[in-house]
This record gives structure tokens, sequence and C-alpha cells, in this order.
């Protein structure tokens, strides 16, 4: 399994699944039986990294086929910090927490079991990156922290081993995000770790007003920022940094976000850092190991006129349907959210205002965010969990507000219309991060961090018509299959086999991905040595459910949507 996130703050839960744009999500919260009060420990003093952190991953982490929850929070920060003191994660109040989800959807705390508290490593938390490195068959996590950052090997019994030391993946400094993704296509996993300015407890300013009441968190303009990470996996369990060799060290930015994607179908995955305040960063894999920033001659680097914003959440994905990823950029109030549409040269096009999104969003401040078709209509929607930096901020600004509702919004073909989907969409929250699943596998589900406990919430729309309408779509030949909706089709069982697909590169994954949206032939992906035998034993299965007739080409083009899919969730 291979999955990202970017993730901060803290948090509420959304799930729901729908057909049709009238999609409403009710709290289930309380019956969920998740706890959790993420805690930043504010202090008048303003140390900057109050204003981050609080990472949320949904995974399998017991291959049981049902999504758990992993958590990062804070740490007790003194006010003031004396000169040499750490945040303290000793009290439960700060640990990290890991949910179980049971059979009947209900989750259970088990942090302490599978040592996963945090309070070992005594780290402010931040982010969380989930991916399967030693290619066991069990998902690791890599949790970004201010201070250090921490490596646990999924051993496979519920349980967690911290190998950050052995790994060498420790970093320093202040990171942000991270992400899991195979850069040399040689079957294994690396890792690129966001790290985002030189700030320190000592070096901490007084920033805004003097009078009582109005001292702010200091701008990222008041610090130096810092080089982006790229650990190479070695495959004995131990990472090599090649963040000098591969170029990534040789852009300085102020990394918050970061997302992948082969942009320019190459072969090999690129990568987009968001960055606050000064140019965001498009790295181009150059296929030998090395990577060139290119943001400036792409496009995507500032926004239409010419000036840095302050990137904060970002996804690299395909919305306007034209089969080249896009970029869509989170930022602070009265910037508007970026929105870059990949052009046929690979180049890209600001469309922030032409999409609807500028308007949308001018009021807004964004953190997490993804695209993704939360109404199954083909199109991919936009959620974003919100909340401005300054907790201050309606004093010296008081149209702006430090609290705001998490913000969805409709694909209609390609411009973006604000919906209501419930009352937790009205609600006002200091919204920071995200995460992406299917918890009961007839719905889309996202997670966000609400400041205080934690919220479920649950759409009770169960209705398959939209499935069978796409699947039959795609033995057409006329859209390719969501992942989700393949999902909830095929029951997953426990304790699967693992797939003979998983060591797919992203090149031979595309070629399926051309198949299933009936571009290409199975031929081809054969040819590539793509094995087909793991997923022909569904299609006659599918085909019976859904009263279609089993024709040559229709069979083909599940069988290969079947191939890649298989792949996207080995």
């Amino acid at each position: 399994m291979r999955l990202w996130l970017m993730v901060f703050g803290s948090w509420l839960l959304l799930i729901g699944g729908a057909t049709s744009s009238d999609v409403r999500f009710a709290d289930v919260t309380k019956a969920s039986g998740v706890s959790f009060t993420h805690r930043n420990s504010a202090t008048s003093n303003k140390y900057l990294v109050e204003t981050m952190g609080g990472g949320v991953a949904l995974l399998d982490y017991d291959n049981d086929g049902r999504l758990d929850i992993f958590l990062t929070n804070g740490a007790k920060i003194e006010d003031p910090m004396p000169p040499g003191k750490l945040p303290d994660k000793s009290d439960p109040a700060y640990w990290n927490r890991l949910y179980h989800q049971n059979a009947d959807g209900t989750f259970v705390d088990v942090t302490e079991k599978a040592h996963l508290t945090g309070m070992p490593q005594n780290r402010y938390g931040m982010g969380i990156a989930v991916g399967d490195y030693d290619n066991d068959g069990f998902d690791d996590l890599y949790v970004t922290n201010y201070g250090g950052n921490t490596l646990y090997h999924n051993d496979g019994n519920g349980t967690f081993t911290d190998v950050t030391g052995r790994a060498g993946v420790g970093a320093s400094g202040w990171s942000a995000s991270a992400g899991f993704f195979d850069y040399d296509n040689d079957g294994r996993l690396d890792l690129l770790v966001t790290r985002y300015v030189d700030w320190t407890f000592q070096n901490n300013r007084h920033c805004g007003e003097t009078q009582p009441g109005y001292r702010s968190y200091c701008h990222p303009d008041n610090f130096e920022g810092m080089t982006n990470l790229l650990f190479h996996n070695n495959g004995d369990g131990t990472f090599t940094d090649v963040s000098e060799k591969s170029g990534i060290a040789r852009s300085i930015g102020k990394g918050l976000g970061v997302s992948f994607a082969d942009y320019d179908n190459d072969g090999f995955t690129d990568v987009y850092v968001a960055n606050d305040s000064v140019q965001c960063f498009l790295f181009h894999n150059n296929g030998d190991g090395t990577f060139s920033e290119v943001g400036l001659t792409a496009g995507v680097g500032f926004n239409e006129d010419g000036k840095t914003f302050a990137g904060m959440g970002v996804d690299f994905a395909d919305y306007d349907n034209d089969g080249r990823p896009d970029i869509v950029v989170t930022d602070l109030s009265n910037e508007r959210y970026m929105l870059f549409r990949q052009n046929a040269d690979h180049s890209f096009r600001e469309v922030t205002n032409l999409s609807g999104l500028g308007a949308a969003t001018l009021s807004f401040s964004g953190w997490s965010t993804r695209l993704f078709d939360y109404d199954n209509d083909g199109w991919k929607d936009l959620f974003v969990a919100q909340g401005h930096v300054m907790d201050t901020i309606e004093k010296t600004a008081p149209n702006l507000r430090y609290l705001q509702p998490p913000l969805l919004l409709r694909n209609d073909g390609g411009r973006f219309v604000r919906v209501d989907a419930g009352d937790v969409f009205q609600r006002s929250w200091a919204g920071r991060g995200a995460a992406f699943g299917d918890l009961d596998k007839l719905t889309a589900e996202l997670e966000a961090f609400r400041k205080g406990r934690a919220f479920l919430l649950k759409d009770r729309i169960h209705d398959l018509d939209q499935l069978v309408a796409t699947i039959k779509a795609v033995a057409r030949g006329e859209c390719r299959l969501d992942a989700r909706l393949i999902d909830e089709l095929l029951e997953r069982r426990s304790r699967r086999p693992r797939s003979p697909l998983e060591n797919l590169t992203p090149r031979q994954r595309d070629i399926l991905a051309d198949v299933a949206a009936g571009k290409s032939n199975l031929a081809i992906a054969t040819e590539r040595n793509v094995t087909q035998r793991a997923v022909e034993k569904h299609v006659s299965e599918i085909f019976g459910r859904l009263g279609l007739a089993t024709d040559e080409t229709s069979s083909r083009r599940v069988q290969a949507t079947l191939l890649y899919l298989a792949q996207r969730k080995a």
C-alpha cells in the first residue's frame, strides 16, 4: 500500500459516500468509540510550532480488511520554555493514538499495546506517512515531528518497533510532511520528507503588537528556510540519504505539503512541494536518480501574478478528466487556493478563477486537501480542512476568522461549486489535517482535524445503483473504474495473500490504466509481464452480479481495471 498524508492540527472525522450531490453527513462519533483530543499546548509566548501538528492516517495495520486510525499529538510546552528544555510527552494526554477498527465498525484504543504512544521518542508530532517499506505485507508508519522523526516497523503481530536509528531516517529540525514513493522503480518504497523553517524555542521572536492580547505567531519570513530530504531504500531495512546526490537539497524552501504524480508520463514519479511564502517546487524525476526543480518554468512556482503564496496543503491529481495530473494548493485568507491545470505540453496554467475556486476560497485558510469523487459522478471534488494560522486574526483583520468551516466543493464538469453537505460544514473549526479511505466498505470517507475532541460523521446513504452503472460504463469502454467502487463489490479477505502485482513499475501501472480506459489493449500489458491470473476469476463474478454479457472486449477492460486496482491496493 502506498499512502501519504500531509496532516496537521486538531481534527474532525468525516465518513460518507454518495450517489448524488445531495449528500448529507451525520455525526456518529460517540457510537464509534473514537475519543481523541489534540493538544498543541498553546502559550502566551506564541511559539510557532503551536500552530501546526496532529497528523492523522487511515491504514489497515493488521490486515483484517478494515481501516484503522492513527493520530499524532503535541507535547507539553513550558511558558516560557527554559533554555535546553524540550517539549514533554510523558503525560498520556499528549500521546499519539492508534484506534483499531472492530468488525462492527466501532473503534478501540490499542496505542499502548501497539507501542505507538510516542512517549519514548518525546517529540512534538506533525504528520504521518504510511507504506510497507520492507515489502513484508504490513504497513509501516513514519511520523514527522519537531526535533526528529520516527520510523515504526510493523511487526505483523499488532505491535510496532522504533527502527529509526538502524534505518537512518531520523532527520533533524522541523519536519512537516512525508511520503513513501518509489522514485527509481526498483520495487522498494523510498521516502521524501519536507522541512519547514529553521525555528527553535530560542530564536522565537515577539511579533505583532505589544498591547496585551495582540502578540501573534511570527510569519515564516522571520526565519530561514530548510532543504527537503530524500532517503533511498537499500532493501535491507536501511535507507541512504541521497538529498544532495539527487538534487533535492539544492532547493531551499519552507516546505509543508507534498504530493506525487508522474505528470509527464515518462514512467517516473515526480514530486510537488508546497512552500510557505516562497516559490513552490516541482521536482521533475530525470529517471537517473536525480531530480530537476522546474516549478518556475512549468508555471507552478508562483501565482498568475508572479507572486508567492502561503502554500500549505497540496494534491496532485486530474480534476478535469483529461488524463493529465493537475495541482491544487491551499494557502492563507485573501490569497485564494491555487489550481494549476496541466497543458498538453506538460506546462501548467493557473485556472484558480476560471474554475470557480478563487471566489469560493478567498476568505479561507486551507491546510490538508484532496481531490476525490465524493458523489461518484466521475468528477473529482475538493475537500479542504480549514482554519487560520493566527488565533488573533480577528483583532487585526475583523473580516477574517480564526475558526473556519471545512470546505467541500463539488466538481461540476470542471468548475467547483460549494455544497452544503450537513451541519458540520456550517460549524467553525481550527482545521489542519485530513486522511481519506473506506472505513465501512460502502462509502468514501475523509478525516480531518478539529481543535478539541474527534468527530466521526457518516453518510447513511448506501445506494449501489451508481456502482452498477459505473461498472457497466467501464465494460462499454466509456470511463475508467474508480478504485472505491470495485472494492464495494469485491470482498477483501482477511490476511489475503500478497498480490503478484506488487512489483509493477509506474510505467506498467500506466499501461494498465490506459487499457482500463479503452486506450490500449491487454496484449500490451501482458507483453510487459503483467500477470492477470490473480484477477481473472473475479470478472465472471462481477458480470454475473450485474447481468452483463461477457464479451471479449468488455471482459478485457474490466480485467485490466482489476489488475490496475490490485496494484494500487498491494
